[in-house]
């Protein structure tokens, strides 16, 4: 073999070597991109706002998220495209690639908690649960009843307390405006507070949901007729400001005026007595079609209801009958 042809040969093996030298480097580099990350379980997180890719990088860094900020930059560089990233708190799974921790930041994927409040919850609950959520801040006031739609609201660290309640104000604020321009024509309630107020007693009255759209009949009629509502609920929210009482209703309490009792007085309380759900507004806004004036108690947790005198109170005669077979009377 000439020297020529040895040299040629040489040179074709060299670049045969760097081709694969090359390919060997662009696959390392795609697999530090690519490949799973090192954090062995979820860790948590927090970019601040304003905070910069470099900035970043060495929150990542410290919560083992990704095995160097430096490193990262570069491979962001390279393959993450121009897309800014958005501050938050977040949770990067366990092996999660620098890849799809790039595309966690830039799609502002933060880690979300949540505030359930339940339907019928007094307005003293929504602000001790406010006030027990975690990494909420701020002082906020007990808000007025009937203000705030029972629903989960989402929210993310650092969130002030007073951001989410008035979230939670502003959507039963649009809820009740848009069920109040949908109601039925004749009902009892001559305005969106009224019916706010009713909601909130045939929340409180029956937790069964096909049963509302009946209780808020009664009620409905029982207003039509000048009739005293006489709830229970009424009676105890002046005291415990919608709380459990925790025992047995005193007749000096069924007999007390203040504004709230319908017991002692005719008409609609002064205010709602929790904050009511969307089902139960919906039933005042359109209630079954009755003439009953009275329920009890039926044993399972809902009612029996009744048009006249006579029939409640023998119903009212089978539930105490109940009570005493149960021995709770």
């Amino acid at each position: 073999m000439t020297t020529r042809r040895l040299g040629k040969r040489r040179i074709g093996c060299a670049l045969i070597v760097a081709a694969l030298v090359l390919c060997a480097a662009a696959f390392g580099v795609l697999h530090l991109w690519g490949g799973a990350g090192p954090a062995r379980g979820n860790v948590t997180v927090l970019v601040p706002e304003g905070a910069s890719l470099s900035r970043a990088a060495e929150e990542l860094e410290k919560a083992g998220a990704i095995r160097s900020a430096s490193r990262f930059l570069i491979l962001s560089k390279i393959f993450g495209g121009s897309v800014p990233i958005k501050a938050g708190e977040y949770r990067v799974p366990a092996g999660l690639s620098q890849s799809d921790v790039l595309k966690m930041l830039q799609g502002g994927k933060t880690l979300q908690r949540f505030v359930t409040i339940p339907e019928g919850t007094p307005s003293i609950l929504v602000y001790e649960a406010l006030m027990k959520a975690p990494q909420l801040s701020g002082p906020i006031a007990v808000p007025p009843e009937g203000s705030v739609l029972p629903d989960s609201y989402a929210y993310n660290r650092a969130d002030t307390r007073q951001a989410v309640l008035t979230r939670m104000q502003k959507a039963m604020t649009d809820y009740l405006a848009k069920a109040w321009a949908a109601r039925k024509p004749g009902i009892a309630v001559a305005t969106p507070q009224q019916a706010l107020t009713l909601a909130s007693i045939v929340e409180k009255e029956t937790g069964k949901a096909s049963e509302r759209r009946m209780v808020a009949a009664v009620y409905g009629n029982r207003l039509r007729q000048g009739m005293r509502l006489q709830a229970d609920p009424t009676i105890i929210y002046p005291m415990t400001k919608g709380k459990p009482l925790g025992r047995r209703i005193l007749k000096s309490e069924i007999q007390a005026q203040n504004g709230y009792n319908t017991y002692a007085m005719a008409g609609l309380p002064q205010g709602p007595i929790a904050n009511p759900g969307r089902a139960s507004i919906d039933a005042v806004l359109d209630p079954e079609r009755s003439s009953a004036l009275y329920f009890v108690a039926d044993g399972t947790g809902g009612h029996v209801f009744a048009d006249t005198l006579e029939q409640h109170n023998a119903n009212v005669a089978k539930w105490y009958a109940l009570r005493r077979a149960r021995g709770e009377m």
